[in-house]
């Protein structure tokens, strides 16, 4: 026989939901910091040319361009995947949040945080293109 679903608490989820948050801004200011001082060790004494705007690099423009830069250990790539993992700390949230009201059957929270989940996940995948 299976045992009853527990129901959480509101106190456990707010404990979850912030040491989540916590890790999440924790480990990105990590990637990015280890990332800047990487890149700051190389390019540091590079006299600066502000004449011209450069944009981000078109690898840099998508998930997997990100993954191949952090793989063949471009600093600009790590950088750029601590501000991802900034960019995906909120969204787990919700998504979290998302799974504790299905837990807990609350439907009028399920709608409102799909509604949510929904429209932060269309944003981040280009939704103005």
């Amino acid at each position: 026989m299976s045992q009853p679903r527990r129901k959480w608490s509101e106190h456990q989820v707010e404990q979850f939901v912030g040491n989540l948050l916590r890790f999440g801004v924790l480990s990105a200011t990590t990637v990015v910091l280890v990332g800047g001082i990487l890149y700051l060790i190389r390019y540091g004494n590079s006299p600066a040319n502000y004449q011209f705007f450069r944009g981000e690099p078109t690898d840099f423009s998508s998930l997997e361009g990100v993954g191949t830069a952090v793989l063949a250990g471009r600093r600009r790539g790590i950088i750029q995947f601590g501000l991802l993992l900034l960019i995906a700390t909120p969204i787990a949230r919700v998504a979290f949040s998302l799974f504790a009201f299905v837990r807990q059957r609350d439907l009028t929270y399920i709608i409102v945080t799909l509604i949510v989940l929904t429209g932060l996940i269309y944003s981040l995948l280009g939704g103005n293109s």
